[in-house]
This record gives structure tokens, sequence and C-alpha cells, in this order.
């Protein structure tokens, strides 16, 4: 979670309520899980800008 909250600086983006969901610590396999939580449509939008693009994907 560190990593992703510091790569998304990086890139100008901030998520506030990035962070580890606290029930997911309950399960009997520990595998912890990233809440990525709500963001604006704006957001969303410079997230999905800063991804690289698959090579032949189509979008622009």
């Amino acid at each position: 979670m560190k990593k992703l909250r510091a790569a998304l600086e990086r890139a100008g983006i901030v998520l506030p309520s990035l962070g580890v969901e606290a029930t997911s610590y309950t399960r009997e396999v520990g595998c912890p899980l990233v809440d990525l939580g709500r963001c604006t449509v704006d957001t969303a939008r410079r997230i999905a800008g800063a991804l690289p693009r698959a090579e032949g994907s189509g979008e622009r």
C-alpha cells in the first residue's frame, strides 16, 4: 500500500481513503486486501491516464 501511495503521489494523484481493509486480517489465509476507496471522476481519469497503454489496445 505504501508503494502504491508513493507511485500515485509521483503521478500527482492522491487517494485519501487508500488503506488496508481491516477485516481482511481476520481471514484464515493471511492476505490483506488494499482498499482503494472512492474517488472523483477526475481522479479516476488521472489514474487511467497515468497507466501505460497496452500495444494494440485501440483505446484513446
